[in-house]
């Protein structure tokens, strides 16, 4: 750094360039360096960089170990961003556990390169137990003006904070949504003031904003438009916050609409109930601007995701209607497979992951047959081996039609591919034996067989209800399906 240029801040000031504790240069010198980078950049057309290191969880590590050891924390961490930047560059103390590093005449990929070796000897010299989040953004790139600039740096700060801590962020100016793409948003909230200023904040950014006073109000909305995400208050009349998230979640058509609860309330109590009822997000009244921004654009591009996905599965269901279309004799299987495992795992207490997977099996486990001709699904005489080799791949076929949503199927998959095995190793397509099938694969071959029998089918007569309960006490016997499983199927049903 110019050495006149600190003699002329001190003369000027009457106060230290440097910050007593760390030895970087104070806030007031780095705002004075600001300015005169912005003039050199000006004039020689020069880019630089400016870098915001923001201690994670510094606070909570002040109370836990004393501002001694965080005094000592900022000593040493200021030490090592020294030794990770070029002389030329200029590093300073901006606030209480917040650095600044100005990068001189220096371009995107040298500036992340050099914040990542900030951030990687942060995490090696305490063992991953502190951390730092950086904001950087660049002029002219990102700013025409010093304010504007400094600003940017913190809402890419902000952007690493709440995508995890411990990251680089560069600022990334939002785009606009074209018109006719809106996304749109519900603000929920009894006082006429807090849904104005919430339209204030995101009407500029083209969202659309939907308002509603009341609980009835929005579930009503909810029901009838396309939402995309809701600002949910808490503390309103007839109808709290925590019932309006309840409603929305437990609704099949509205439960993937992201939810964020907007309130003064910041007790773990209340907060508990909100995630209870379904909430995937807290902010607190009244909102920064920065966080409810980055708050709903991450919510949104989750809703998008899973519409997709919705979308896709949707596809999948269709295909599965179709497989049931060229077999009259399955009418409704699928559908009732579904059903009644669910019933069945959810009277075993299963979790509601396994629920939910359980139901996309069941509705999906014969996808497979879609690859089946249709003269030996409907074939009214015994299957000859090669046939009956035929038919046994359709549980393999369903797995791999359904693959590309592993994410979103999960143990589902189970449930397609290994619905026909057998816990004795008799079944198909691989052989499983005992351990080796999960439980949804249990359940899902027994509700499966169970429905079978009391199905007509193309070679046999269906069975009545004693008798299916009986054949299927008889294969949990021979040690087939799971004796537990099918007891319990016998006392629902009875």
């Amino acid at each position: 750094m110019d050495i006149q240029l600190q003699k002329d801040y001190q003369k000027e000031i009457h106060a230290p360039f440097t910050d007593s504790l760390t030895g970087l240069y104070t806030h007031g010198f780095f705002q004075v360096s600001l300015d005169r980078e912005l003039t050199r950049s000006r004039r020689y057309g020069l880019s630089f960089t400016i870098g915001l290191i923001d201690i994670d969880f510094f606070s909570a590590y002040n109370k836990r170990l004393g501002h001694l050891q965080g005094d000592r924390m900022l000593k040493e961490l200021a030490g090592l961003i020294l030794q990770k930047i070029r002389k030329a560059d200029l590093a300073a103390r901006y606030s209480g556990d917040v650095f600044t590093v100005i990068f001189i005449n220096s371009n995107a990929p040298s500036v992340r390169e050099a914040a990542e070796r900030i951030r990687q000897s942060v995490e090696k010299a305490y063992g991953g137990a502190t951390t730092v989040s950086v904001g950087l953004s660049s002029f002219p790139q990102d700013a025409r003006n010093g304010e504007s600039l400094i600003h940017r740096a913190q809402e890419a700060l902000y952007q690493a904070k709440i995508c995890g801590k411990n990251q680089v962020y560069f600022f990334k100016e939002e785009k606009m949504p074209m018109d006719g793409q809106k996304p749109r948003i519900l603000a929920v909230d009894d006082d006429p003031g807090n849904l104005k200023l919430l339209a204030a904040l995101l009407l500029p950014l083209n969202y659309e904003v939907i308002k509603a006073s009341n609980g009835e109000d929005a579930l009503s909305i909810v029901n009838k438009v396309d939402v995309d995400l809701i600002l949910l208050d808490i503390l309103m009349p007839n109808m709290d916050g925590y019932e309006i998230c309840r409603r929305v979640k437990g609704n099949e058509a509205t439960r993937l609409i992201p939810v964020v609860m907007i309130t003064t309330l910041d007790d773990i109590e209340s907060k508990i109930r909100g995630i209870e009822a379904g909430a995937e997000d807290f902010i607190t009244k009244p909102p920064n601007k920065l966080e409810l921004l980055a708050r709903v654009k991450s919510l949104i591009k989750v809703k998008k995701l899973n519409s997709n996905l919705t979308s896709i599965e949707n596809v999948l269901i269709s295909m599965a209607n179709a497989v049931e279309s060229k077999d009259p004799y399955t009418k409704g299987h699928v559908l009732r497979v579904s059903k009644l495992a669910v019933a069945l795992g959810k009277g075993k207490g299963l979790s509601m992951v396994d629920i939910e997977a359980l139901r996309l099996g069941g509705i999906l486990h014969d996808i497979g047959k879609i690859g089946i001709p249709q003269e030996i699904l409907n074939k009214t005489l015994p299957l000859t081996p090669d046939e009956w080799e035929i038919m046994k791949g359709h549980a393999d076929k369903g797995y791999m039609i359904s693959l590309p949503l592993k994410k979103t199927l999960g143990s589902a998959l189970d449930a397609i591919r290994y619905h026909h095995e057998r816990l004795d190793g008799s079944g198909y397509p691989t052989g499983l034996k005992g351990d080796e099938i999960s439980t949804v694969a249990r359940i899902m071959a027994i509700v499966d067989f169970y429905d079978g029998v009391l199905t007509d089918r193309p070679y046999r007569k269906r069975m009545g209800n004693k008798e299916a309960l009986a054949i299927l006490r008889q294969e949990a016997g021979e040690g087939k399906l799971d004796k537990e499983i099918v007891e319990y199927l016998v006392e629902m049903v009875e």
